[in-house]
């Protein structure tokens, strides 16, 4: 892959957060309802973001700062309540133009291993990387549930404790009985959905593993936060304390300015 890669830097400045492409991404429904305090916030964090991991295009795509700056947006909101620390311990971050598609080996029940070539908008590998397309960055802050920053990085949140099991590490007020037993629930449930057909607001890719379920409902609560409150009220409870943040309450907000 090295071959491939193009640094971000490209030049001896640093990046820094792009103004007009910040402007650009606080207008997208994800950011809808935060206050002058945790715009301010979230703007640091970016900072810190775009300084702290290399961020490199691959397959000959070329990063600028403004990708840069929508990336780091994105990936600063889930920490806007919980801190920078929670994304060290890693320290890359490359982008596709659009979709990749990595060769694996994958073994089937019966033992036999087969080269599989499935293409990804995004990735997260356990103490290296996070991966990501680019257009699929585009396509996400939409508030249609779709965010493929959030997803990946949720994945390095999830990371944190060793296994990848949609068990983050839970700060004071959380157990692992509690978390335990509403996302077991809400997950066989959504996977009994998916498999009777049934059309889901949610993406069925949340029913592939616990670890997706995870990472596709933290899509689901900065995204479209009344959909995940209405289908799994006590998963959402759960989320707002663990992100320490209420989107619900935020786009409610933003509804009454609406209708006044």
């Amino acid at each position: 892959m090295a071959g491939l890669l193009t640094s971000l830097f490209g030049g001896p400045a640093p990046l820094a957060l792009d103004p007009a492409a910040w402007t650009e991404a606080l207008a997208l429904p994800v950011f809808d309802g935060l206050s002058a305090d945790e715009t301010a916030r979230l703007a640091e964090l970016a900072s810190r973001l775009i300084a702290d991991k290399a961020c490199t295009g691959a397959a000959g795509h070329a990063v600028d700062n403004a990708m840069a700056t929508r990336i780091a947006a994105f990936a600063a909101l889930p920490v806007l309540n919980l801190g920078y620390e929670w994304y060290k311990g890693w320290n890359e971050i490359v982008v596709y133009p659009a979709e990749f598609v990595p060769e694996r080996d994958v073994m089937d029940a019966y033992g036999v291993v087969h080269r599989v070539r499935q293409p990804l908008s995004g990735e997260a590998w356990s103490g290296g990387p996070l991966v990501l397309s680019w257009d699929d960055v585009l396509h996400s802050g939409g508030g249609e549930g779709y965010n493929v920053v959030i997803h990946e990085f949720a994945h390095k949140l999830d990371m944190r404790n060793g296994a990848v099991d949609g068990l983050p590490p839970l700060h004071s007020g959380l157990t692992v009985a509690e978390w335990s037993a509403a996302f077991n629930r809400a997950y066989a449930d959504f996977c009994r959905r998916v498999d009777s057909g049934e059309e889901t607001a949610i993406d069925p890719y949340a029913s592939e593993s616990p670890a997706e379920f995870f990472a596709v409902l933290s899509e689901g609560f900065f995204e479209m936060p009344d959909v995940l409150h209405d289908d799994y009220p006590a998963v959402y409870e759960l989320m707002r304390r663990f992100y320490k943040q209420d989107p619900l309450r935020r786009l409610e907000q933003m509804n009454d300015l609406s209708a006044t």
